[in-house]
């Protein structure tokens, strides 16, 4: 059991005030931060802090020693790697809109990229590893997300409500075919409409929401958010492909499992998120950055159900834990409210894990070493750390617990 020292990522979207107060240093930062990485990815890994002050690398430290980090099964089980990478998520701005491929679709698109010579940090490409990019995300403050494809007669509703007369054509072919199919083709349509088209197509779009903002209609807030993203930017298809979407709002400790082909992006809010060791993203507007419309429409999912707001179960393993159960194998998200009365509690599960604390501060014991930890502190649990227990130091403790889904 060692303390965790964790990389910040400095993207333009993130917050001068969440990680950097998390950290407890200067703020504002001088930089917005918008990532705190909990892990081994090649791209930024986590450091192990001695006791006598030395630093290694967590990705170096697994692979050096990957039976005894992760024990024996699972070093088999993830090629002698980390499976999932924990994140603090701190967005001020929108995220990019975007989808995550399959296993199956990551590993034959890196591949492809392989054999012709990208690559692998090339703006242009799609994916940097073979692996597919399941992810939960978990609030830790209101969270404002667009998550997964609305149902298409609610959508037909949405576009007839905007009254927009360049989008009433495409709201009846909706209507006409208002299934997966109809969806796929709306989107495809509106993805890759020109330019010119959508430098006129969009300020209609925000005279219509304008109008829809102010009522009191169902889709008001809709209406506001993809004004609020037309304005960030002007002219983007994304601003378009915002409109078929579940805008969702999560409160603290709701979490939402984006799964393979979920189209979705993080509007705003801070959060704790958990996915599979992977960085495969597939974009599809409000970015700057590299756009491959044919391979975002292959990993598309356009059937996939309303996305189903998570509050977590008791964990039986861990008396004050609740667990976020998700259909991946490779991570599995717990977190722990309590006081000081609620007394020592067993941290659960075993294996590789990353404790984090985001409120308050706790003392963790194995039988080999004792710390103390504060708010903005990590841990890292290797496989031969059994039978931790955390007590909480104050009554605002909040602990997230990150492993795999093995069991």
């Amino acid at each position: 059991m060692e303390l965790l020292e964790n990389p910040v990522r400095p993207y333009s979207w993130g917050s001068r005030t969440v990680i950097a107060e998390l950290l407890g240093e200067e703020v504002p930062s001088p930089h917005p931060q918008a990532e705190l990485w909990l892990g081994a990815h090649p791209g930024d890994p986590s450091h192990l802090v001695h006791g006598d002050g030395t630093r290694t690398s967590l990705l170096d430290a697994v692979a050096a020693d990957p039976a005894g980090h992760l024990g024996a099964r699972r070093a088999v089980a993830w090629d002698a790697r980390l499976p999932f990478l924990l994140k603090v998520l701190a967005a001020d701005e929108p995220l990019s809109l975007q989808a995550h491929p399959s296993a199956e679709q990551a590993a034959e698109g890196f591949a492809r990229e392989d054999a012709a010579g990208i690559a692998v940090d090339a703006p242009e490409r799609n994916y940097r590893d073979p692996n597919h990019k399941p992810e939960l995300v978990c609030a830790l403050t209101e969270f404002h997300a667009l998550v997964g494809f609305r149902d298409p007669a609610a959508t037909v509703a949405l576009l007839r409500g905007l009254d927009v007369p360049a989008l009433a054509a495409h709201a009846e072919l909706l209507a006409a075919q208002p299934d997966a199919d109809g969806l796929r083709a709306l989107f495809t349509t509106w993805i890759t409409l020109p330019q010119s088209m959508l430098d006129t197509l969009v300020p209609a779009l925000q005279e219509g929401c304008v109008r829809l903002a102010g009522s009191t209609d169902t889709f008001s807030a809709v209406a506001r958010t993809v004004l609020e993203l037309s304005e960030r930017y002007p002219g983007d298809a994304g601003v378009l492909a915002a409109l078929l979407l579940h805008r969702i709002t999560l409160a603290p400790g709701e979490a939402l499992y984006l799964p393979a082909g979920n189209l979705h992006a993080y509007l705003s809010g801070a959060a704790v998120e958990l996915m599979a060791n992977s960085d495969n993203v597939l974009r599809g507007g409000l970015t700057p950055k590299h756009v491959d419309v044919p391979e975002l429409l292959r990993v598309l999912d356009f059937t996939a159900p309303a996305p189903s707001v998570m509050v977590g179960r008791p964990d039986p393993d861990g008396e004050g834990w609740l667990r976020y159960d998700t259909p991946a194998r490779e991570f599995l998200l717990r977190r722990y409210e309590g006081g000081p009365d609620a007394g020592e509690t067993t941290v659960p599960g075993d294996g590789p894990r990353i404790l984090v604390c985001t409120g308050g501060a706790a003392g963790v014991r194995s039988a080999a070493t004792e710390l103390e930890i504060k708010r903005g502190a990590s841990l890292w649990l290797g496989a031969g750390d059994e039978a931790v227990t955390v007590v909480p130091r104050a009554e605002d403790t909040q602990l997230f617990l990150a492993g795999d889904g093995l069991g």
